[in-house]
Parts: C-alpha cells; sequence; structure tokens
C-alpha cells in the first residue's frame, strides 16, 4: 500500500472561519456611539474648534427627556420624544439637527436596527456647522457599524472620509478595521498590509501581538499561498500562545513545504504534550510516522485511538494498523486488525490481504481459505493475487493440482500471466518428483 505524506491542514475555509470569528469583536455601544450623553454634546459646545451654533436650552431638555426614557427601557417614548422634536426642526440650528439624529442612532442601535442606525449617524456627519470631534468620532463609528453590517464597500468608503479629516496619528483600532474589511472583500494583499502594521505597532512598543491578530494574518498569508510566512506565523503563535491547533497546523504546514523532520518534531512534541486528542490529530500523528519509516509507532498510535474509542471502529482504520505492522516487519500482528477489517468488509479485499500474510508466515490452510473468501467476496482490485495466494497455499499443502488450477486462472490475468507460468511448471515438476518418490517408496 502506497502512503502519502500527510495531507493539507490549513484549508482555506478553517482559516477563513476563525479569522472571521476571533478578529472581528462587534463593539459595545459605549465604545462605538459618539454623543451619547445630552450633558457631554451640551459641554461640548465650549471646546469645539470651529464656530458651531449654540445647543439651546430648550432642545437640550427635549434631547435629555427623550435619552431618559430610552436609558429607562421605554424606546417607543424615546422614538415618539425624538419625533416630537422632529417635527420642530426646521427652527433648530444645524447642531442641533445632529444631536436629533445622534440619538435616533443610538436608540437604533441599541434596538440593533443597524441600517436606520447608520442612516441616523450619516444625518449627523452630513450636517455643516457640527464640532469636528463628532464629526471624526461619528465617521469612525459609521465605518464599525458599516462592518457589523457586513457592508464592506461601505466601510472603506466611510474609512477614506474619516481619512481626510484625521489630523492625529492612526490607532491600532483603524488598522484592524482597514485589515478585516479587506479580508472579507478578499483583497488579501492590502489586507495585509494593514494587519502587519498593527502587529508591527505593537512589536514597537514590546507588546505581545493580540492573538486574533496573527489569526488575520496567518490567513492572509495563506489566501496568497505564501506558505513559508504562514509557517513563520504558526512558529510565533506557537511560543506566544502555546495551544493545541496551532502545534498540529504548524505540523501540517512543515509536511505542506517539505520540511519532513520538522514536522515530525513538531507533532510529536504535541503528542508529548497531550495536545493530540481528536481521531483527526491522532490519524495525522500516525501518518507522519508511517511516512517518515516509524511503522510500528504509527501502528501503536491508531491502536491506541481504536482501543479507546476516539477512532472507529472500522474496517479503514483496522486496516491501517495492519499495514502499519507489515512495514513494521510485525506480520503476525497484522493478521488481528486484517481480520478485523475483513469482517467488517463487503468486498474481499482484506480477506485477500490476509491471505498473503498467512502464506508469508507459513499458515498455509488458512491462507487457502481467507484467498477463496475474497473470491467469493469479490471486489477485488487485482483479483489475480488471490489467485497466487491460492497456489502458493495448495502447493505447501502438496495440493499439486488444485495449486496448478488456481496458478491457471491466475495465468488469465495479464498483470500476473508470467508469474503464474512460472509456477504452473515449477508445481508440475514437483508433482512428477513427489509421484516419483512415492512410487520408489512402494
Amino acid at each position: 500500500m502506497k502512503l502519502l505524506p500527510t495531507t493539507k491542514l490549513l484549508k482555506l475555509t478553517l482559516f477563513c472561519t476563525a479569522a472571521v470569528s476571533t478578529s472581528i469583536v462587534a463593539p459595545s455601544a459605549l465604545s462605538l456611539i459618539p454623543g451619547l450623553n445630552v450633558a457631554t454634546a451640551y459641554a461640548e459646545q465650549e471646546q469645539k474648534t470651529k464656530r458651531v451654533p449654540a445647543l439651546r436650552e430648550k432642545v437640550y431638555s427635549q434631547l435629555a427627556r427623550a435619552q431618559k426614557l430610552a436609558d429607562d427601557g421605554d424606546v417607543k417614548g424615546g422614538l415618539e420624544a425624538l419625533n416630537s422634536i422632529e417635527e420642530r426642526a426646521s427652527s433648530m440650528n444645524s447642531y442641533e439637527v445632529a444631536m436629533m439624529h445622534n440619538f435616533y442612532g443610538f436608540i437604533y442601535y441599541n434596538e440593533n436596527d443597524l441600517p436606520k442606525a447608520i442612516a441616523s449617524f450619516e444625518k449627523v456627519v452630513a450636517e455643516g456647522a457640527i464640532p469636528e470631534s463628532l464629526r471624526l468620532s461619528t465617521t469612525f463609528s459609521l465605518a464599525q457599524l458599516a462592518m457589523a453590517n457586513s457592508d464592506y464597500p461601505k466601510v472603506i468608503a466611510f474609512l477614506d472620509d474619516w481619512d481626510s479629516i484625521n489630523t492625529k496619528p492612526k490607532t491600532e483600532g483603524y488598522y484592524l478595521l482597514r485589515a478585516q474589511t479587506y479580508y472579507q472583500l478578499k483583497d488579501y494583499k492590502k489586507g495585509l498590509e494593514y494587519i502587519s502594521q498593527v502587529i508591527a505597532l505593537s512589536d514597537s512598543e514590546g507588546k505581545i501581538p493580540k492573538e486574533n491578530w496573527l489569526v488575520l494574518q496567518r490567513a492572509m498569508y495563506y489566501s496568497l499561498n505564501q506558505t513559508d510566512k504562514v509557517v513563520e506565523v504558526l512558529e510565533r503563535m506557537v511560543k506566544l500562545y502555546n495551544k493545541p491547533e496551532y502545534w498540529v497546523q504548524l505540523s501540517g504546514m512543515y509536511g505542506e513545504t517539505g520540511q519532513e523532520k520538522q514536522q515530525l518534531a513538531v507533532i510529536e512534541a504535541a503528542y508529548q504534550q497531550g495536545f493530540l486528542t481528536s481521531k483527526s490529530d491522532l490519524r495525522q500523528l500516525a501518518q507522519v510516522y508511517l511516512y517518515n519509516g516509524l511503522a510500528f509507532k504509527a501502528a501503536k498510535v491508531m491502536s491506541d485511538a481504536i482501543d479507546k474509542d476516539i477512532a472507529e471502529k472500522t474496517a479503514k482504520n483496522y486496516a491501517f494498523v495492519a499495514e502499519a505492522m507489515i512495514q513494521a516487519k510485525e506480520d503476525e500482528k497484522s493478521i488481528t486488525y486484517f481480520s478485523k477489517a475483513a469482517d467488517l468488509s463487503e468486498h474481499g479485499k482484506y480477506d485477500q490481504r490476509l491471505a498473503e500474510v498467512f502464506v508469508n508466515t507459513e499458515q498455509y490452510e488458512e491462507a487457502a481459505d481467507a484467498a477463496r473468501k475474497a473470491l467469493d467476496k469479490g471486489g477485488l482490485d487485482f483479483e489475480s493475487n488471490a489467485f497466487v495466494a491460492l497456489g502458493m497455499a495448495q502447493y505447501n499443502m502438496q495440493n499439486f493440482d488444485a495449486s496448478i488450477l488456481a496458478f491457471e486462472q491466475a495465468e488469465k490475468h495479464k498483470k500476473s500471466q508470467r508469474l503464474a507460468q512460472q509456477w504452473i511448471k515449477y508445481v508440475k515438476r514437483e508433482k512428477v518428483h513427489a509421484e516419483t518418490l512415492r512410487t520408489a517408496l512402494l
């Protein structure tokens, strides 16, 4: 049986799921929505950087009433209060109108109505005469809301607007939001630029980068087929976070990049730490052992997994153990597993392998029985092999005619024709020799 190197573990879908679920964090209302408190908004007039109309006491008190109703859980009452204010919007200045829409947005956000919240906050920034700090924070919040609403082109548009008015150094949150958005848009090259800036910024400050940042960076490197970079990120994740899944994924990537010795070392280290507990992880370990010529270890890992009910008691799993035992030159030990595999299979492929092992271990009656059973079941990839095993078993039991008959059947198959012909000649000579010897003894 030809065994292939360990299959790829890091499927793109796996990366996508991990990146989205661990790196995109829904913002809280307090961190997301600007100007939630009416008193704060009222005081902001004293800190404005450009000429902004005043928020008059009459409007302030009405907004405060709407906010209190919403804060007390009366959302309907809060919206009705805002509606009554909106009816008189024609008499309000630009800043007052903006603050009214700001509170609509706050209430809609709390009700998880993102489209209405976004529409309300867009009306805030549409007003010309508002403090620049409010315009800046609201525009960034709009980008976050668009992200939460999965409207990725809008996220980019809002961030571009924010860039055009921002004068301060960009924060980690900005780079991360850009990175996440480009990832969702499948523009991995651009996304990688931003997530790498987040991580570089953290490194420059002597901090440990957040785990979900590395998850996202790894996903984008993988999507760009930069497997060596995926390995580098996983090596860092193993050192920083020491999680079982990262050890397994690093081992898989070493295998994918042709670093078989590192693959073996990493997955064996994970096993020794007790990190490999699932059937897929243990099967991967067994395959790595087998690929690296450690067949007996491969058989032991898989047989233990079966005994502990981690791996299913299937014909395929039993056959894996049996074939590993054969490679480890433990033919006798393979018989139990081939027998279990054969009992669980409708086809005769494992019975045929069992017959071959019985021949090699000189258990000829058992070999003949297994070969006949294989032929009776059918479904063989190489039926000729069963006839050859049957012929050899019959010969060794000195059933020469039965042996010749079996080899004549094998001769009909091109794959075994020459071998069968050689055996037929040999068995016929041995038959004559045996008959001559028997006659001489009479």
